[in-house]
């Protein structure tokens, strides 16, 4: 069981060797990185590569670990009891299983995103301890214990937004993707545009850089607004020279795929004015 990236994604070498890494010594991957890296898409084709159910967890700010495992309905069992219902004698059916039970009772090893843990509050991943180390919790409501049948390959992905407790992060596998340089990006975008011309696609990751390298800028834009972006480049037919409004501009043509916010359109109408200035 060996992960090398798929047609589909672009894993580089030591990418692919801390997945298998984390997999041979059954840790989770913790893997960091700028949003729209592919993180999340890295264990969507894991599960693809080694032909496993992948069972996703999105976390958000209001999540709580215990929702992962499960989460115990008393409210409609009250109600239930109310109306005489004679399913109510059996608490099983008031209880909700949460992802990380499911890739628990799963008959095949299974692939089990936690996305984007660093949204939720800082006791998030220390609630997570023990069962992702023995791999089995306790259901207090039914007295049971859930143990997994085979043990799931965890990643866990974030944005870097926060810091993670060191009790966690001792028990992980960590790896940074790295914003992609020129070469594994013209490799990541022949993949999904395989028909684009070699010099519109120069030019265009041309100006990309350009654009990720001026100072100041609040928000970069990432390697899927990259790939957005290209898209709209072939839908509209622009060739390479077609990009820009004229030689002086910074922002290229159906630039709002690369730039979401007022301060970065503000840096670059200023950049332009100094640079026409100059001329």
């Amino acid at each position: 069981m060996e992960f090398k990236g798929t047609s589909e994604y672009i894993s580089t070498k030591d990418l692919s060797v801390a997945v298998n890494a984390a997999i041979n010594i059954e840790k989770p991957l913790l893997v960091k990185g700028e949003p729209g890296t592919g993180k999340t898409e890295l264990a969507r084709q894991i599960a693809k590569s080694l032909k496993l159910e992948i069972i996703e967890w999105s976390i958000k700010s209001t999540t709580k670990a215990q929702q992962g495992l499960y989460e115990y309905d008393a409210v409609t069992r009250l109600r239930d009891s109310q109306l005489n219902k004679q399913k109510i004698d059996d608490i099983s059916n008031y209880i909700k299983k949460g992802k990380i039970w499911s890739s628990f009772e799963s008959d095949n090893r299974s692939v089990l995103l936690i996305d984007e843990i660093d949204k939720a509050d800082i006791e998030f991943p220390n609630d997570l301890l023990q069962e992702l180390d023995k791999m089995e919790f306790y259901v207090y409501e039914t007295g049971k214990i859930v143990k997994a049948k085979k043990r799931p390959i965890v990643i866990i992905t974030s944005n870097n937004e926060k810091e993670l407790p060191e009790a966690f992060l001792r028990r992980c596998f960590f790896h940074y993707i790295k914003f992609p340089d020129l070469e594994t990006l013209t490799k990541i975008v022949n993949v999904h545009f395989p028909n684009i011309k070699k010099n519109l696609l120069d030019t265009a990751l041309k100006i990309f850089f350009e654009i990720r390298d001026v100072q100041g800028l609040k928000k970069k834009p990432s390697t899927s607004e990259a790939l957005d972006w290209i898209k709209l480049l072939l839908i509209e037919d622009l060739g390479p020279l077609e990009l820009k409004e004229d030689k002086n501009d910074i922002l290229p043509k159906l630039h709002g795929a690369l730039i979401k916010n007022e301060q970065d359109i503000h840096l670059f109408e200023k950049l332009v004015f100094m640079s026409r200035s100059e001329n």
